[in-house]
């Protein structure tokens, strides 16, 4: 489960966040005892374990719980997540503490063409920004995806994926959440918003022939660095962007902010592409056509009118 650096950073900050309190509770971590867990899974849902009074959601206790078992389980000690006092006091919590799920909001085409005229073409910056989105937005990629990716196969350690470019589009293979895929994307009706022609132009320009496929550009952006981008610099592109283009301007400036992130881009596509559900979820690498429909945010609303189909 924790295969991506991601989810090894965050298994080791709550592992760390779990040692501290129980040091202060005076309780041993090892052996795992479920009392003990479900004691620490109560201080979180009531924010009594750094004393900063701050709940943690139930989303955020989940992954806690998740990183214990996961870090007993490295230490040939498993953890009974079905013992009560665990289960009793995890459902508790959510019933008392859960909350709908905020989805972010889908980036539509008409959005992301506005998007991508906020750019500055004449600059690296704006033609490996215009890039990512298009490739993050055709390709249903994650954010993490993105900035995985190498121009070729096996350049790099840290690379999970790479690009190859034919005739009718580009072929991309990496390694996801969900094991290694293949996801095709197809050339744009116009060079202006053809994803392959973007990542073409980004990749003449910055002369980048092997490595990380997105980089950071320094030097008042004349010079493309040899590391790769750090996946938050998607979720800020898009947040970025997004505000800069007015998308929902409906909305106050400060709830826009926290409306877009990286998972924009595949909720949009998901949210636009007028395809048989079965492509939308191969292309996302969903496991379950279910897991897909979530992410179809605005297209599926009030298609079926259950209201007027009932007579009234």
């Amino acid at each position: 489960a924790a295969s991506s650096a991601n989810t090894r950073r965050a298994y080791a900050a709550d592992w760390k966040h779990f040692c501290a309190w129980a040091r202060r509770q005076h309780l041993e971590v090892l052996p795992p005892d479920p009392q003990v867990v479900g004691l620490y899974i109560t201080a979180c849902a009531s924010g009594k374990v750094a004393g900063d009074k701050k709940p943690n959601a139930v989303s955020t206790i989940e992954r806690r719980l998740s990183s214990l078992t996961w870090n007993f389980s490295q230490r040939a000690q498993p953890l009974d997540r079905k013992d009560r006092h665990i289960a009793t006091v995890l459902a508790g919590i959510r019933n008392s503490h859960a909350s709908p799920p905020r989805q972010k909001e889908a980036i539509l085409p008409e959005d992301l063409i506005a998007m991508l005229e906020t750019l500055d073409r004449g600059t690296l910056r704006g033609l490996r920004d215009r890039a990512m989105l298009l490739l993050g937005f055709a390709g249903g990629l994650r954010r993490s995806e993105i900035v995985a990716l190498d121009v070729g196969r096996d350049q790099t350690e840290d690379g999970r994926g790479w690009i190859e470019i034919l005739d009718k589009g580009m072929l991309v293979s990496l390694r996801g959440k969900t094991g290694w895929r293949e996801v095709e994307v197809g050339r744009g009706s116009s060079d202006a918003t053809c994803p392959v022609v973007a990542l073409q132009t980004w990749l003449k320009f910055s002369r980048i022939g092997h490595g990380p496929l997105f980089r950071r550009v320094t030097g008042q952006g004349k010079t493309v660095g040899a590391e790769r981008l750090n996946d938050q610099e998607v979720a800020r592109l898009v947040k970025r962007t997004a505000l800069a283009a007015g998308v929902r301007g409906d909305l106050s400036e400060g709830d826009r902010a926290t409306r877009f992130s990286g998972h924009s881009l595949r909720a949009g596509l998901a949210s636009s592409a007028e395809v048989d559900e079965r492509y939308v979820q191969k292309q996302l690498g969903h496991a379950s056509a279910e897991m897909t429909r979530r992410y179809q945010r605005r297209r599926d609303r009030f298609r079926v009118n259950l209201t007027k189909a009932s007579g009234l």
